[in-house]
């Protein structure tokens, strides 16, 4: 009866967590009602997906591939055929098209996994990467497939039409989206429950123990491939009826890069960390871009930022302070995350207007020395301007260094409390 009760009120907040993403992933198109805020939110769903069955690999297996977009891309190639096929007289739904995308991300992951998973490690990294460049390199020499330069493109708005869905409106494409995503993120978090998916994680951290009590290491991890590419292809198969054209571009290195950099920042070691990176990778791929013509430079100085001081991503972040919460303690700190945020946003202030003025010099110098940004003018010729921007860099960066080291010191203290006070607990 004890651990009956014990288990029930997480049972409880697991299904209002997933009753509420549910009610999000419905609502969100009736409060970002405009063009621009459904078409982030379709792509934010397909990345969410994306994401997540990369972490399968990552976060969860300890296999760092560079080739993921392989799956997706070719997910979504497949899934474009189909679509012409449909206006060609093939008896498919456009709902089920997807699921084609995932059917070639298991048979691709059937074949490419078997050779990569024989490894692990860095070779298994290196097999990833050639295979990522012989599919790119044969998307290019194969234009019966690949369609070339221009790529493959159809239209969604074939087969018959069913209690008025044509797919043809954003907003019909947007929730058909969102029910594969929701049924994507429960299916493999239920395999983060399954005993395949606990072995799977054993396989990450002691390998040779899980060899030691009988089990196969390199089939844990060529089953995880699999699951991994059938996501990967559904991501790619809702992508493709999104924007109903398939390029070279889907299956590149860039891709599967922008896969481990946002996924790595949400945070891979939690299952929500993915999702967070791939609302991430939208906003900045989406909207970033349009700021800015610096934003993968910003991009990779955020990564690098993010591995020297948050190596756990966003999420572990979020857990840390949650448990503070928890025991009361997070108003201690409140005032020195302010300070960190404000010497955080002189930093990122000085170092946007010399990435700015450097690609100003670079890419507009035709139109004078003179640019905008931040509601202010600078003058890319001008020493004065390049002096006070690295002064307030310098600045930030020695207030921020001085704040974190303080900041450290109080989170020891305060972890230390807590210990003691988990301890006293343990013994009443």
């Amino acid at each position: 009866m004890n651990t009956h009760y014990a288990y029930k009120p997480a049972n409880v907040g697991r299904w209002l967590i997933w009753s509420l993403f549910a009610l999000v992933l419905a609502g969100a198109p009736h409060i970002f009602t405009s063009g621009l805020g459904t078409t982030v939110l379709t792509q934010m769903g397909i990345a969410i997906i994306a994401c997540l069955s990369y972490n399968i690999l990552l976060g969860q297996g300890g296999m760092l591939s560079f080739g993921h977009a392989v799956y997706t891309g070719l997910g979504a190639f497949l899934t474009m055929h189909a679509l012409n096929r449909i206006g060609e007289g093939l008896p498919l739904p456009v709902s089920l098209l997807p699921l084609v995308g995932g059917l070639a991300g298991i048979g691709f992951a059937v074949l490419f996994g078997y050779v990569s998973t024989r490894k692990s490690g860095t070779t298994f990294a290196m097999i990833t990467l050639g295979l990522g460049e012989l599919v790119f390199a044969l998307s290019l020499m194969i234009p019966e497939f690949f369609g070339g330069e221009g790529g493959v493109s159809g239209t969604r708005l074939v087969g018959p039409v069913r209690a008025g869905i044509s797919f043809g409106p954003p907003l019909q494409v947007y929730y058909l989206i969102a029910v594969y995503t929701f049924l994507s993120v429960a299916a493999m978090f239920a395999f983060t429950r399954t005993p395949l998916g606990r072995m799977l994680n054993a396989v990450r951290d002691n390998p040779e123990r899980v060899e030691f009590v009988g089990y196969n290491t390199r089939m844990i991890r060529y089953i995880a491939f699999i699951l991994a590419g059938f996501f990967a292809g559904i991501a790619g198969g809702l992508g493709a009826l999104n924007f109903e054209i398939v390029t070279a571009e889907v299956v590149g290195t860039a891709r599967s890069g922008a896969y481990l950099l946002f996924t790595f920042l949400g945070g891979a070691t939690f299952f929500f960390g993915p999702i967070i990176g791939g609302i991430l990778m939208v906003l900045a791929f989406v909207l970033l871009s349009e700021f800015t013509k610096a934003w993968l430079l910003y991009l990779g100085l955020i990564f690098i930022f993010m591995v020297m001081y948050a190596p756990g991503g966003i999420a572990s972040l979020i857990m840390m302070n949650l448990r503070l919460a928890k025991y009361g303690r997070l108003r201690q700190i409140w005032v020195s995350y302010l300070g960190l945020g404000m010497c955080a946003m002189v930093v990122l202030t000085g170092a946007a207007v010399l990435i700015e003025m450097v690609y100003h010099l670079q890419l507009g110098s035709a139109v004078g020395p003179q640019l905008q940004f931040l509601g202010l003018s600078f003058n890319a010729g001008d020493m004065n301007s390049w002096f006070g921007a690295v002064f307030v860099l310098l600045t930030g960066l020695g207030l921020f260094e001085l704040l974190r080291r303080q900041f450290l010191q109080e989170w020891s203290d305060i972890q230390e409390r807590i210990e003691e006070e988990t301890k006293r607990r343990d013994l009443l």
